[in-house]
This record gives structure tokens, C-alpha cells and sequence, in this order.
């Protein structure tokens, strides 16, 4: 590909050095030569009997050990603590060669390593030996006293490996970092440089680790972390570039069913929970309800305390009626506690690493992880929380950490400085008024899920813990006697507004009453018209008849026979009594 750089490939011979394999992309040059280099007591010479242990373990490489210091008796006794069985690959896989040399011996211009080289050359081809180590090759240096000399025999060294194809490693003492300048030839003549660095800061020792050099190939180049286990040497390695862990939708309880409602559903499976807040707001209590919820549901979990006993954290959670002893009593809960020692804390994230895998938990609470904090003085350890959280999250635990903050603001830059990193933060604080101190909860984020934004009121009690409904009175949350008070006076108003109502309603029932009483009578006298009406209408209407009648008998009495003359004096009569019957009305 154009523009690329290809680099010559390099097999590589792992050391089975926890992380160091890792950044080294496979382990040191195989068939070439890695000088170590450090001051006393950084490692080097762990880091090279390491190597070539590993190698006759895992790989069934025998490998050879020139020690021009220490003796291999020492050396045996000084591995016996890591478990290797020295003894037993001695007989098998290891040669030793006590290669000290006294002063009187080593003259310049008399001195060669011509002979250590063939017996070495020798026992390589018997034992099919792939590996070696020189071990305190500035002991040698220093023991020549001369510039010429010194770089005939590290020549000669480094020819001698060559034309064998032996997997070499030389480790070389330095004075703090400085390396003396008719010795820095030595980093030009190999293929890898490796840095060890031991220094003590505020009374805790740090080991370092940083690849300096490494031909025809890539690597970390960063400073790493190292600490001696019963294991040997390990380094922590930050992981991959990539983040690359499972997500699920799978929620699980806060432990307590307002939050989850808050939440809207609870926390997501394998993420990572900051509870922040300051001293006294209820941090380890929330962190318990958690602890208890998931040992309900029957999964392992892990509670890490600082500081605090495992007996004193059980009793005050049994205060707010969270019972931590039935699940101690069953095995799902186990609490460590443990108290911090010092700025290196990359050695107690060891121990929380080996406690994870040895109880295999699914759900982990550090309370406070804040507590660690404090204690990162030195770079080596500033991440080193980031990484530990990093090794749960690939691990698919779900991790609770409270974190103590000074003051009452929800500032982004903790204590830690984790919650960049966190899922989930829930802030707790106090709530000052009217002379009473209350707990407030608000929820800062929860990445892939909608949340609430309201302030609640975290109230805890002998029968427990609860959140109280969202209280707003003009804009402002009120809790505790505040909000007790504005109850009341709602309520009063409430009463007032009631009372007024009923009068008012009263009011309007007796009008309408009077309304309805004047409507009867309006229509009482409609009714009495009415009939005065009938009345007068059926009188004048049985006098017209009668006089219609007479007329007409007196007609025929006297045989007369002017009828129309008659009809139309009937019309006109008819006519007239009705004008005077509305005269009357």
C-alpha cells in the first residue's frame, strides 16, 4: 500500500509475563538479543528467570542462566516464594552457571570469555537449550576496567548468540535512570531495550516498566505498572486500543422500586454506577439496597469497603431495615474489607482482581472507590482505576462505586474522575431550609436510556428507605418541615376556597328558590285569567244563542221572511259583544 512502512517480521518468544507479552505484541525477539535495564531491586533479574522458566514450562524450551553476581544457590532460594519449582526444572530444563569472578582474576588484556562461551556452546547443543540469560553483565564491565576490553567480550557476546541462534537477554544495573556513558553501547548493540524502574514515593514503592527499544517491530512504549506477586513479575496492561465488551438491554433493580421507576427500569446488565455525594447522604445505603436486590435474585455479589468492617456495615444497613447477614450466611454475598495502603493502590487493584475471580461475582459494589483516590501521588497509578474498571466491564460485571465529594455542587470532575466513564451517575446532596437538613437525589445521566430530571427527596427510616413524591411549590423543591408547612397552608386554602363555594352555592340555590316561588305565582294568575276568560267567553256566547233564538221564534210567530236583513244584524250583534268583551280585559 503506498505510503505504508513495512516493517521485516520478528517471531517472537513469549515470556509468559502477565501483560508484558501484551504490549510487546508476543514477547521479546526470538533468536536476538534483550538487554534488561534498572536499578537495584526493580526486577531485572526476576524479569529474566521469569522468561526463561516460562519458556522451559510452557513452551518445553530448556534455557541456560549465567549469574555473575549472585550465585545460583541465591537465586534458587530468592524464586522459591513465586512457585516455579526451580529444583525441579533445574534438573530437567535449567542450567546454571556461577559465573562470579574476583577481581584478582579478571585483569584487562588477560581476560576473555572465550572458555565460559564453549562450555556454554556445549551444554547448549546437550540440553537443545532455545534460551539464555547474563545475568549482572555490569558486574563483569566493572571487574575489566577498560573501555577496549569491555566492548571485545559484549562483541563477543553478541556474536556468540548470533552464530547459536540463541534467544538471549542480558540484564545490566543502572544509577537511577542514567546508564554510564562507556556503557550505553550496549543499547545500540541489541534489538530490544527494556526500562525497570523501582523509586519510592511518599513511603510506597513503585515498579515500573517501558519498552524503550524495539528493532522491526511495534510496541507500547508507555510506562506500565509491574508489581511481584506469588506468581512473579506482572505488569498492567491498559488493554486494547479498541474498547470492544458485550452490551444488553437486560435491566436489573436499583433495589429500590422509585429509582428503578426514576431509571425507567434500572440499571443496564455489566454497566458502570456512580453514586456521588457528601458525607452522610446516604451513599452506602443505596450501595447496600443494591447489594441486597441482587442476592434476592440469587446472583454472587461482591461488596469491596474501605476503611470499613464487614460486621459494622451490617449493622448499620440492619438500621434502615437492608438485612446484609442472611445473604453473608448463604455464600451469594461476600464483603471485603480492607484498608488502603499507601499511593501504589495498582497492588490492591491486584487483590480486587483475584478477589473478582476467585468469587466470580455478577454484581460488585466499592464503597468509596474515592478512597483510592487520594492516594494516586505518582503517575504510574493514575489510571490505574480506570483499568480495574476496565477488567470488570470485560468481565460483564455490574459495578456500583460511591464516590465522596466535598460541598454540595454536582461538579463533572470527581473525586476519581471516573464519571466520564460511568453509565449511570446519581448525585445525592442536602437540601438546606428553614433550618432542616434534608437528602436530595437527582439522576446526572444514564447513557442509552430516557431517566428522570427531578429532584426527589431521600427520606430513611426504621421500616426503610424511600424516595417522596416530586414537590414543586412557585419553581421551588421543598422538603422536610418546608414542604410539611406549604401542605398545610394548601390545605387551609383549600378549606377556605370550599367554604366560600358552599356560600356562594347556598346563595344562588335560594335565588333560584325565590325565581321558581315568583314563576309559580306568574303563572297561578295566568292560570286565574285563563279561566276568567272561559267564563266570560261561555256567558256572552250562551246570551248571543238565547237572543238568536228568541228572534228567530219571534219571526215565525208573526211569519216573517226577511232572513238576510236578519243573518247580517246576527254578524254586526256578534261583533259588538266581542268588543266589549275585550273593553273588559
Amino acid at each position: 500500500m503506498k505510503g505504508q512502512v513495512l516493517l521485516p517480521s520478528v517471531t517472537k518468544a513469549p515470556t509468559g509475563i502477565l501483560g508484558f507479552d501484551q504490549i510487546s505484541g508476543g514477547g521479546i525477539p526470538r533468536g536476538c538479543t534483550t538487554l534488561v535495564l534498572g536499578g537495584p531491586g526493580c526486577g531485572k533479574t526476576v524479569f529474566a528467570l521469569q522468561s526463561v522458566v516460562n519458556g522451559a514450562r510452557n513452551a518445553n524450551e530448556a534455557g541456560m542462566f549465567v549469574a555473575f553476581e549472585e550465585s545460583s544457590r541465591q537465586i534458587i532460594a530468592n524464586a522459591a516464594t513465586f512457585g516455579w519449582d526451580l529444583p525441579a526444572l533445574k534438573r530437567r530444563k535449567l542450567f546454571f552457571l556461577d559465573a562470579q569472578l574476583s577481581p584478582e582474576t579478571v585483569k584487562a588484556g588477560e581476560f576473555d570469555l572465550v572458555g565460559m562461551l564453549a562450555l556454554l556452546e556445549a551444554k547448549a547443543v546437550q540440553s537443545n537449550a532455545k534460551r539464555i540469560v547474563f545475568d549482572g553483565i555490569d558486574v563483569l564491565l566493572g571487574l575489566l576496567d577498560d573501555p577496549v576490553a569491555e566492548r571485545r567480550e559484549i562483541y563477543r557476546i553478541r556474536d556468540w548468540l548470533s552464530r547459536t541462534g540463541l534467544t538471549g537477554i542480558i540484564t545490566q544495573k543502572i544509577d537511577g535512570m542514567e546508564v554510564g556513558l562507556r556503557h550505553t553501547f550496549l543499547q545500540f548493540m541489541v534489538d530490544c531495550v527494556v526500562v525497570l524502574r523501582h523509586q519510592v514515593v511518599d513511603g510506597s514503592a513503585f515498579r515500573n516498566l517501558r519498552i524503550k527499544k524495539y528493532r522491526g517491530s511495534g510496541f507500547a512504549g508507555d510506562e506500565f505498572p509491574i508489581s511481584l506477586t506469588t506468581e512473579g513479575l506482572q505488569l498492567t496492561n491498559r488493554g486494547p486500543a479498541e474498547l470492544q465488551h458485550k452490551v444488553t438491554n437486560e435491566r436489573i433493580s436499583t433495589g429500590l422500586a422509585r429509582l428503578d421507576k426514576m431509571l425507567h427500569g434500572g440499571f443496564h446488565r455489566g454497566s458502570n454506577v456512580l453514586i456521588s455525594g457528601a458525607p452522610g447522604t446516604a451513599k452506602s445505603t443505596l450501595a447496600g439496597l443494591f447489594a441486597a436486590a441482587a442476592c434476592e435474585r440469587g446472583e454472587r455479589t461482591l461488596y469491596v469497603s474501605f476503611d470499613e468492617g464487614a460486621a459494622q456495615i451490617v449493622r448499620d444497613l440492619r438500621s434502615v431495615a437492608i438485612r446484609l447477614d442472611v445473604h453473608l450466611k448463604s455464600g451469594l454475598l461476600k464483603i471485603y474489607s480492607t484498608r488502603t495502603r499507601g499511593p501504589n493502590i495498582e497492588d490492591q487493584f491486584g487483590d480486587l482482581r483475584k478477589k473478582v475471580l476467585a468469587h466470580q461475582p455478577r454484581c460488585l459494589v466499592i464503597d468509596p472507590l474515592s478512597a483510592l483516590s487520594t492516594k494516586i501521588a505518582h503517575l504510574a497509578s493514575a489510571d490505574s482505576t480506570q483499568q480495574f474498571l476496565d477488567f470488570l466491564r470485560t468481565e460483564g460485571v455490574t459495578v456500583l462505586n460511591t464516590s465522596l465529594m466535598d460541598g454540595l455542587e454536582t461538579d463533572e470532575a470527581t473525586a476519581t474522575g471516573i464519571s466520564t466513564i460511568a453509565d449511570t451517575w446519581i448525585h445525592l446532596s442536602y437540601v438546606v431550609q428553614d433550618g432542616e437538613r434534608n437528602r436530595a437525589l437527582t439522576i446526572v445521566k444514564s447513557r442509552g436510556t430516557s431517566h428522570s430530571n427531578q429532584v426527589r427527596e431521600l427520606t430513611l427510616s426504621d421500616d426503610g428507605v424511600t424516595l417522596t413524591d416530586v414537590f414543586v411549590a412557585q419553581g421551588k423543591v421543598l422538603m422536610g418541615v418546608a414542604r410539611w408547612e406549604w401542605e398545610q397552608e394548601e390545605q387551609a386554602v383549600a378549606v377556605r376556597a370550599e367554604a366560600a363555594s358552599d356560600r356562594k352555592r347556598l346563595r344562588l340555590q335560594l335565588a333560584q328558590a325565590e325565581a321558581a316561588a315568583r314563576l309559580q305565582v306568574v303563572k297561578m294568575e295566568m292560570e286565574a285569567r285563563s279561566a276568567e276568560i272561559a267564563v266570560l267567553a261561555k256567558a256572552t256566547g250562551s246570551a248571543s244563542l238565547l237572543l238568536t233564538t228568541d228572534r228567530a221564534v219571534l219571526r215565525k210567530m208573526r211569519h216573517a221572511d226577511n232572513e238576510e236583513r236578519t243573518a247580517t244584524r246576527t254578524v254586526a250583534t256578534r261583533k259588538r259583544i266581542g268588543r266589549i268583551a275585550e273593553e273588559d280585559e
